[in-house]
């Protein structure tokens, strides 16, 4: 195998797909990456045996071949690397030599024959969309995704496909995020699956160009997701995913608009004096004003406090500052509403005047996004 490419095309490939070679593992070869070179392309592919990613770049191939090698040297190397372009020569022990200039580098590899083959996607069901949209969606909800593996299933995000419109899903089991969009694909076909988190970051890495098309590859245990040059193949979690519909509260009548801005900043300050263990707060909302306040032995006692559209008896309810500085960060618009029911049950956030009506129904009717935060236990009452 005999190629030159752009040093920083190659630099670009190495470090889109580097995350998913495996620090530590039982089988040498998926340290490496494989590099092929044909058509005058070069395809680098990297796979932990869970999510495999597959990038290319046009390049001058002098000779076709096949080999892999050392993931984590090779993209260090071509970082500190200053040439414009650079030649890769493998010779038929699978040494590879990189010359930059007048540099030169011997690395050894292993043969492709022993690398992990990616999945065969004849078959599969397509969806097709723009990439900000996908990307859009899973940013809306990823964060949301529990972070520790104690509920399986929590650990990715819900894709559920149904009447020509794809939802995603993200929970933790203390917070959700869901956000729904119209997609390309025949009204009759359905689809259920959960991706893990590891793939939904490698796919948000590539999405680059918002106006162009992804097209995803839905199969029975694996998903992938194809935009210009890169794929994203992932396996799927197993295990069945909860009923979210049954979370999201439909009896909610009381809304306040809040100031997304002021909010956060409020938030930031009440949450530096929340202890680690509770990270609970007061919400206290009194004729045109809310209260924010917390009171602790150990930490000491904050309170804040802004105007807002409400009207009515005091109401208090107790939320996680951090889950809702999480759900105000992937907002966008100026204002959220806030609904609430009562000081045990979910509160609901929706962007700007986009409200969740008491008979809603049918998903295609729900805001989106739309976010849930379960409320925390009421402390020791704080005068405000």
């Amino acid at each position: 195998m005999k190629f030159i490419i752009s040093r920083q095309e190659l630099c670009e490939l190495t470090s889109r797909i580097q995350n998913i070679v495996a620090p530590k593992t039982p089988m040498p070869i998926l340290s490496n990456f494989l590099i092929e070179a044909i058509d005058n392309r070069v395809v680098i592919t990297a796979t932990d045996l869970t999510v495999g990613v597959r990038c290319s770049s046009s390049a001058k191939v002098i000779e076709p071949g096949a080999t892999t090698i050392p993931a984590k040297r090779f993209s260090n190397l071509l970082k500190e690397l200053t040439a414009q372009h650079i030649e890769v020569v493998t010779n038929e022990r699978d040494v590879t030599s990189i010359t930059a200039d007048s540099s030169t580098f011997k690395l050894p590899g292993m043969s492709k024959v022993d690398f992990p083959a990616l999945p065969d996607l004849a078959g599969a069901q397509t969806v097709r969309l723009k990439q900000g949209e996908l990307k859009e969606m899973l940013y809306r909800t990823a964060f949301a995704v529990s972070k520790e593996d104690t509920r399986y299933v929590f650990t990715g995000v819900s894709l559920q496909i149904a009447q020509a419109r794809a939802f995603f899903v993200g929970t933790d089991g203390k917070r959700l995020a869901r956000s729904s969009i119209a997609v390309q694909v025949d009204p009759d076909f359905t689809s259920e699956c959960i991706i893990p988190l590891k793939a939904i970051d490698e796919i948000m890495k590539n999405l680059t160009r918002e106006d162009e098309d992804v097209i995803l590859y839905i199969m029975q245990d694996k998903i992938a997701i194809e935009a210009g040059d890169m794929i994203v193949i992932t396996k799927l979690l197993t295990g069945e995913y909860p009923d979210v519909e049954k979370v999201i509260p439909r009896n909610t009548h009381t809304y306040v608009s809040l100031h997304r801005e002021e909010m956060m900043s409020l938030l930031r300050q009440i949450a530096l004096f929340t202890p680690d263990t509770t990270h609970s707060v007061r919400f206290t909302f009194s004729d045109g004003q809310l209260y924010l306040s917390v009171n602790t032995m150990d930490i000491g006692e904050g309170k804040v406090s802004m105007p807002v559209d409400y009207q009515g008896p005091r109401f208090d309810i107790a939320f996680n500052p951090v889950f809702f500085l999480d759900i105000l960060r992937h907002s966008k618009q100026e204002t959220v509403s806030l609904g609430i029911s009562d000081s045990y049950n979910p509160g609901i956030i929706s962007e700007g005047d986009n409200k969740l009506q008491a008979n809603d129904a049918a998903k295609a009717e729900l805001p989106s996004p739309l976010f849930v935060l379960m409320p925390m236990r009421l402390n020791e009452e704080v005068t405000v």
